[in-house]
């Protein structure tokens, strides 16, 4: 066996671990509420989310998990997006028309123009402004490390952004699904919004799945549009920079590969490629590892990097999360999204 796998298995393997446990703590806590309340009211997705977090938070665990928990926020989280493909019929987006596709890509300038607004009004500096703006309309912390050598960002700026950003996308998947009952959403419409709202795909995944499978798909689907807009947004980016020398990121990170294995096995599903049998197996596979993953993510973070944030930081970012979720909302209402 190649020593340089047996290695990179060793140092993997403290944080899996530690990630199967907050996972299997996670089951075990949905399966006492239903044994107590005879439901979930917390989700094992939502439960590892927070477990993990408050472990992060409140004990200072050993550098050897490092590795395994980066490992299992990035990759286990790419390969259950791409496993999601399988479950997702390309006609679900296609019903909808093309109106949802041009929604999407407007909501996306408006948002930046409307986050950029902020920022500047609460005197932050032009390329702050920018990282934030990019980070709340496209997809958070992704869109943030793709853009800051576009503009030749400070890296205080970067990290600022990227801290208070990953605490907060946490918090909206904790509170996204109030929103059905608070704006009387129906399960696609609920969909809509998380694809729209949320910062990364995952975790619309860990938003929509405690309300419909209907939710999940076509947040996914939505969330994967929104994603796509990072490569126009980043050519306009560098285009109209006035900074000689700013570096333009590669490819892969405008258009990360498993938004292109989801999208493959998505096309497979749609002309009937992937065995029904198949299908379900796959989605339970997903949906393990997106646990794992989720366990995985709140590991990474620490909520008390929010007051590490700065006030102003944090005014703009959750102003402009408030500015997405009116801009949202205003989408769904005018394409009458039901």
């Amino acid at each position: 066996m190649n020593m340089s796998l047996i290695v990179n298995t060793r140092r993997l393997l403290p944080g899996l671990i530690l990630c199967v446990l907050v996972t299997a703590l996670s089951f075990g806590l949905e399966h006492l509420e239903f044994i107590l309340f005879g439901r979930a009211w917390l989700e094992s997705l939502v439960l590892a989310i927070l477990l993990g977090s408050l472990l992060r938070t409140f004990y200072s665990f050993h550098a050897r998990y490092e590795a395994g928990v980066q490992f299992g926020a990035k990759m286990l989280l790419e390969i259950a997006v791409v496993l999601l493909g399988a479950s997702v019929s390309a006609s679900a987006i296609m019903e909808k028309g093309p109106y949802l596709l041009f929604g999407i890509a407007g909501l996306v300038v408006l948002a930046i123009t409307v986050s950029y607004g902020i920022g500047r009004f609460f005197g932050l500096p032009q390329k702050m402004a920018i990282l934030i703006a990019c980070g709340n309309s496209i997809c958070g912390n992704s869109a943030i490390a793709a853009v800051a050598p576009v503009i030749d960002a400070d890296g205080n700026d970067v990290a600022a952004s990227i801290a208070f950003t990953a605490v907060l996308g946490i918090v909206v998947v904790l509170i996204l699904p109030l929103m059905v009952s608070l704006l009387s959403l129906s399960v696609l419409q609920y969909g809509v919004f998380a694809g729209l709202t949320v910062y990364a795909v995952p975790q619309v995944i860990a938003a929509t799945g405690s309300v419909s499978l209907i939710s999940v798909h076509i947040g996914t689907l939505v969330k994967l549009i929104r994603v796509l807009m990072l490569g126009p947004v980043i050519l306009m980016i560098s285009l109209f920079s006035r900074k000689e020398g700013s570096q333009r990121p590669p490819l892969t990170q405008l258009l990360p590969w498993f938004i292109i294995g989801f999208l493959v096995l998505m096309v497979l599903r749609s002309f009937n490629f992937v065995p029904q049998f198949a299908i379900q197996a796959v989605h339970e596979v997903a949906n393990v590892l997106t646990i794992m993953s989720m366990a995985a993510l709140g590991l990474g973070v620490n909520m008390r990097s929010v007051a590490s944030a700065g006030g102003r930081v944090a005014a703009v970012v959750v102003l402009s999360l408030l500015g997405l979720f009116v801009i949202s909302y205003g989408l769904i209402m005018l394409l009458r999204i039901a």
